[in-house]
């Protein structure tokens, strides 16, 4: 005869409820996926949620009580009534109200079901419900409070989704910032284009005060600052992510502060503050930086530096703050023109002319055919070290250098001072990332092409005008196109989750990843109109790369934090090696270093070795980056800043020597990346040749160049008209003959056999002078009558 159920589940103040009956309501919910919460609060994405497993109970040493109040469970028949409560429309019901979304439900359910089948015992309330279901006496709804207990088990963010909103909660941002906020601010925006003197006159107005700091993006700008202050006798410190330095002796802190943007300090008061380009507050990685600083910088005055499309936001966002903005618009100092013609061939290059690419391949392209016409040239790219820029700046700058071309990428954008004539767009597509981290290949904006023609004529320089023009001619109406329109306003800051709020996050769900603890904040986050989450994919990727290094929760977000780019294999690498090594409680001393990087280390011999040397240099970075945050772990800062001094020399020599290294690594059949091509093998250009298109994924296209961009799902090409139509023509100009050949090789759209049989054929019509179209269409007809003659 079956036991009496209900003087134990008396006794252990639980009741079985028959939610058939109506009293779901005595399980109210906690979470409602379709709940607009507090301020219209939107449902989470459920994916991210990452169940925690729950072992099934072993042999238990203490006897099964359920088992003694009843009986042994009849699996077959509990699975048989497990199977029935899934698909209770009732059940579904209720877990939806609970926050089980279909994905939760079904994920809770068979954990759940897995739990009871695999288990030698359960509890013994959950056993007496099963056996009623089993005799009849009882239910399957009945089994809904045991399963929802064992859903917020498996999913803790539901029992504290009202805390986890509240933490992501980032509506207003201004609030984060009381020092900040206890004091009336004065807000001007010196706005215009480059080489206005925006920056000058705000420079001026931080020299003159009793204290000041200058935010700046990068560190060439900072440590141009802290250079002129000190030379105009006010002491000024260079604060940067991998560096200190004190104009005092004695290391004391000066009144005034250069550093980058990300190292402003937000508890300090000044009198004067200049954050310089306010429209990076859009930046997609980067915008938070300019977003805290303004809003949370402690001055009596803020001289905001920029572009005239950002001061919409920025008087709205200081409209939040009760603070007022005066505006002070500049214009440019010397004439920038467009010229009305292309320079079509290097061999049409003047003295002060700069090339500006858009990939490092089109770098080393260009400038070996520079060379190869006698010509002296300068190189500057992003992954150069500040201090090859700075060299390579100084020698095309120099009248006495018999360097006077300069080719570049947008890295001459901001941060150098050069003498330019005449800026040469070598292509006016460049690759982005967009606000969901995807890649795409897309024309430059308005912003970036009159950043990077700005360049042309610095005032004060031997050039009192600037030109602007393109490399190919059909180029030039859509750069004319692009410059004539109007820049887009700067419609939001970009905000960045805090090491603050994700340890909080992580106390309500401890055994989330890092990772996975991003994710769901940044699902959860709300924000309002003026502001947008900054991209976390870097951030993302390197808390995966260290996920099993055992770390606590703030020394793995400062490693997540570190600067560094993820393309780069050995820098990756290092900096696992470092959260290795650090979880050990073991010092990386500069010794460990030094074998890890194999220094002393050779000049380069070709562009991979020297493609190498930046990425150490970009390690030694990394190492001095992590020393002002764990000083102990990371003790010989000052011998590693010293190798890296050596290590910029070394490079120097290598970039001075670019054109040999580029010829050394296509000779270099081993390297299997090039092959040397006859400089009078053509082969047809069209606009895309020289890009290479891949999805977000990076995957490169196995498709033909020309069909490329019209791949449904790879590179979305948002473009004007004029655009749109010529890329529908091919341009047959042999530009760049031999680079075009490189690039399909590296791109793994030509074989060596391909290239040496389209070479061999090209050679015969050349004999046969028979070119083009033309030989094709000949070698058709030609086919034709053989093929009458054989029938």
């Amino acid at each position: 005869m079956r036991r009496c159920a209900g003087p134990l589940l008396r006794l252990a103040g639980r009741r079985a409820l028959p939610l058939r009956h109506g009293v779901a309501a005595a399980f109210p919910a906690s979470f409602s996926s379709s709940s607009d919460g507090s301020g219209g609060s939107r449902a989470p994405d459920t994916s991210l949620f990452v169940p925690v497993p729950l072992k099934p109970v072993g042999d238990a040493a203490e006897e099964d009580v359920g088992a003694e109040l009843t009986r042994p469970l009849d699996k077959a028949e509990v699975l048989k009534n497990l199977n029935k409560f899934y698909k209770r429309k009732e059940i579904q019901r209720l877990g939806t109200e609970n926050g089980l979304d279909a994905r939760l439900f079904h994920q809770a359910f068979i954990s759940f079901r897995k739990y009871i089948m695999e288990s030698s015992s359960v509890s013994a309330d959950l056993h007496i419900i099963l056996n009623d279901i089993c005799c009849g006496a009882g239910h399957v709804d009945d089994l809904f409070p045991f399963f929802l207990r064992h859903a917020k088990q498996i999913f803790p963010m539901l029992d504290c989704m009202d805390d986890l909103r509240k933490i992501s909660d980032l509506r207003l941002p201004p609030n984060w910032y009381p020092e900040a906020r206890a004091i009336q601010r004065k807000i001007i925006f010196h706005a215009g284009p480059t080489n206005s003197g925006k920056t000058y006159h705000a420079i001026q107005r931080f020299l003159s005060a009793k204290s000041g700091i200058y935010c700046g993006p990068l560190k060439l700008l900072a440590h141009e600052i802290f250079q002129k202050s000190n030379a105009a006798n006010v002491p000024c410190d260079l604060v940067t992510g991998e560096e200190r330095v004190y104009a005092n002796e004695d290391a004391r802190q000066a009144s005034h502060i250069a550093c980058t943007i990300e190292m402003c300090s937000t508890n300090t008061p000044y009198e004067v503050a200049v954050i310089d380009e306010i429209q990076m507050i859009r930046d997609p990685a980067r915008g938070w930086a300019w977003t805290r600083a303004l809003l949370g910088l402690s001055a009596e005055e803020i001289h905001v530096c920029g572009e005239a499309a950002a001061i919409d936001l920025v008087t709205e966002l200081m409209y939040t703050t009760g603070e007022e903005v005066e505006v002070r618009n500049y214009e440019r100092l010397t004439p920038l023109t467009v010229l009305n013609y292309a320079l079509e061939s290097l061999d049409n290059l003047q003295p002060g002319d700069c090339i500006v690419c858009f990939s490092k391949n089109d770098i080393y392209s260009v400038s070996r055919q520079v060379e190869a016409r006698g010509l002296e040239c300068a190189v500057i790219y992003g992954s150069l070290p500040p201090g090859t820029k700075l060299e390579q700046a100084k020698k095309f700058n120099d009248p006495d250098d018999p360097c006077k071309i300069l080719v570049a990428t947008d890295a001459i954008g901001m941060g150098l001072n050069l003498c330019i004539k005449r800026i040469i767009f070598n292509s006016i597509v460049k690759p982005t990332i967009n606000e969901k981290g995807e890649k795409e290949i897309d024309l430059i904006t308005t912003s970036q092409a009159l950043q990077i023609a700005g360049r042309a004529g610095r005032y004060g320089s031997s050039f009192k005008q600037g030109e602007v023009t393109t490399m190919h001619r059909d180029d030039l109406v859509q750069l004319k196109e692009i410059l004539s329109e109007p820049v887009r306003p700067v419609k939001a800051a970009g905000l960045h989750p805090t090491a603050e709020q994700i340890e909080m996050f992580a106390y309500h769900l401890p055994d989330a990843t890092l990772s996975n603890l991003i994710d769901i904040f940044v699902s959860l986050s709300q924000v309002d109109g003026l502001y947008f989450v900054c991209n976390i994919d870097d951030f993302k990727f390197l808390a995966d790369m260290i996920q099993h290094i055992p770390l606590n929760l703030r020394s793995r977000y400062v490693f997540c934090t570190a600067p560094l780019n993820r393309k780069e294999p050995f820098v990756c690498t290092t900096l696992l090696k470092f959260a290795r090594q650090f979880s050990r409680n073991e010092p990386l001393t500069f010794d460990w270093l030094c074998r890890h990087t194999k220094w002393p280390l050779a000049p380069p011999k070709n562009i991979k070795e020297l493609v190498h040397l930046e990425a150490v240099h970009d390690v030694f970075d990394l190492y001095l980056w992590l020393s002002y945050r764990f000083m102990d772990m990371f003790p010989d800062a000052a011998l590693v800043r010293n190798i890296q001094k050596k290590l910029d020399d070394i490079i120097q020599i290598g970039v001075c020597n670019i054109t040999k290294l580029i010829r050394a690594s296509q000779s270099s059949a081993a390297s299997g990346a090039a092959e040397v091509v006859s400089e009078d093998f053509p082969l047809s250009r069209t606009k895309r040749d020289s890009r290479m298109f891949s999805d977000h994924r990076g995957a490169k296209s196995t498709e033909p160049l020309s069909v490329a961009l019209e791949v449904p799902g790879e590179s979305r090409v948002r473009s004007l008209k004029a655009y749109r139509s010529s890329m529908r023509q091919e341009d047959l100009k042999s530009h760049g003959r031999g680079s075009l050949a490189n690039r399909l090789l590296r791109e793994g759209l030509l074989t060596q056999e391909m290239l040496r049989q389209l070479e061999s054929e090209w050679q015969d019509q050349h004999r046969n002078g028979r070119y083009g179209f033309a030989s094709k269409r000949d070698d058709q007809s030609s086919s034709k009558e053989t093929g009458k003659k054989k029938k």
